[in-house]
């Protein structure tokens, strides 16, 4: 069932209009018909909520002429006759949302205005002014003050309002659960169930089981009824996690039962309905395994809504150090340590580290700093040192020797910003440099003193 869907129609045929009224009436679709594109051109300004479908060929302004005038993010969806593919896909390059052959099942183009209608509600809903300042809740859940970590937050904020699909893509490491979590918790169906799964962890034979439910008898070993996770998540979120691990022949099934929203046990010719909304991780470009055949497409465009990129750690140094010491002090109330202070070589330590396993790593690395700075008087450079070490590999050693310098000259800046809490003054005097000198190369590094004040 569709809600709260706007089609504006253009069909100079009024026997098509009546038709297509009639069934987006029965799908929930809110229908205004128009017989030219010049009658409905008042109707789509750019806050337009809805989605227009529009024959190609009309009278006076055809519909390769509407997209031209429409503002290019309200979705428009054409309808060509029997040999205007060509005229269709050129009208693909010029930005429509997709386009239907005629004759075609109303069913076909209820989806896609489905499709349609969501990606139109994700742009509204994250347009500057419409994106509302972080909560308290999500500024302690996304932890950092750097720029992608503020985007961030405005982003999970302003997705969080709508009901759409969204694929979260990052490294290992970056926090995708946290931020699915964090899209659940601000929605509308905080209330209900959040159902986490990692697809990489279930065996293949046991996918359908696992997603979909059984019967009792349904296979050797099922002595019992079993709902899947579709249902256990029915009216909440349900997270996908490492969805570019699932084999290819259960995409299908995956992509039929997002389609139809209804699930069938195995063991059973029973559909369920289901009310889910489904948040994908994923640490490949999945567009990029889309086309190299390692991901199905169309599954890939259902799923693929919205999403939302994850910035590796060492793309936010300056969140490094606050995380850290934020880390060391969650490990000092499980466990009873005081809190170490941190040296500027610690500091610089921190910031010279390339962080492969990014947020994760540096918990991790927090944590046994607290316990083993308890008995024994590491620091926080010799512990990196040993995992690298552990890893088989070295950190930040590649690069051209200007670059490297540049890496190093940013670490100390930064670390003495955080010594001294944003003290441009002490900064000069330990580094010796003059004031129009030191702010030159903090606007270079993108350091900005309120960062390290707080």
């Amino acid at each position: 069932m569709i809600c709260d869907t706007t089609a504006v129609i253009i069909d100079d045929d009024p026997e098509v209009l009546a038709s297509l009224e009639q069934w987006l009436d029965l799908a929930d679709v809110r229908v205004h018909t128009f017989a030219s594109a010049d009658a409905a051109l008042p109707l789509l300004t750019p806050d337009f909520d809805g989605v227009v479908v529009s024959d190609i060929r009309m009278p006076g302004m055809d519909g390769m002429s509407l997209l031209k005038a429409v503002d290019p993010a309200i979705p428009v969806i054409l309808i060509t006759g029997h040999g205007g593919i060509a005229q269709a896909v050129e009208a693909m390059k010029l930005g429509a949302f997709d386009f239907i052959e005629k004759p075609y099942k109303p069913e076909r183009l209820v989806d896609m205005i489905q499709r349609a209608s969501e990606q139109r509600r994700v742009h509204l809903a994250t347009q500057p002014h419409q994106t509302h300042t972080d909560t308290d809740e999500l500024a302690d859940t996304i932890i950092g003050d750097s720029e992608p970590i503020r985007t961030l937050r405005q982003h999970i904020q302003a997705l969080a309002r709508v009901n759409a699909d969204v694929i979260i893509s990052g490294e290992t490491g970056t926090g995708k659960e946290l931020v699915a979590r964090s899209l659940h918790r601000l929605s509308i169906r905080q209330q209900a169930p959040f159902v986490a799964i990692n697809v990489a962890a279930i065996p293949e034979n046991l996918l359908e089981s696992e997603l979909f439910g059984h019967e009792a008898g349904a296979f050797t070993g099922a002595q019992k009824q079993r709902k899947g996770i579709f249902e256990a998540a029915h009216k909440g979120t349900l997270f996908l996690d490492e969805i570019e691990s699932m084999p290819m022949a259960f995409q299908i099934k995956l992509l039929r039962v997002l389609q139809e929203r209804e699930v069938v046990r195995v063991g059973s010719h029973t559909p369920i309905p289901f009310n889910v909304r489904i948040l994908s991780a994923t640490k490949e470009d999945l567009r990029q395994a889309a086309n190299e055949g390692r991901f199905r497409e169309d599954l890939y465009y259902r799923l693929m809504v919205a999403d939302i990129q994850l910035p590796p750690l060492r793309e936010r140094p300056r969140d490094i150090p606050f995380l850290f010491s934020h880390f060391m002090q969650e490990a000092s109330a499980q466990n009873q340590i005081p809190v170490p202070d941190l040296s500027y070589d610690d500091l610089v330590a921190l910031e010279l580290h390339d962080w492969p396993g990014n947020v994760r790593e540096l918990r991790h690395t927090a944590e046994r700093y607290l316990l083993t700075r308890s008995f024994n008087q590491v620091s926080v450079s010799e512990l990196l040192q040993l995992g690298s070490r552990n890893r088989g590999n070295a950190h930040s050693g590649e690069g051209s020797l200007s670059a490297r310098l540049e890496q190093v000259e940013k670490a100390l800046i930064s670390a003495e910003l955080s010594h001294h809490k944003g003290n441009i003054k002490a900064v000069m005097d330990v580094l010796d440099l003059p004031r129009r000198t030191l702010n030159q190369k903090m606007q270079k590094y993108g350091l900005k003193r309120e960062a390290f004040t707080l």
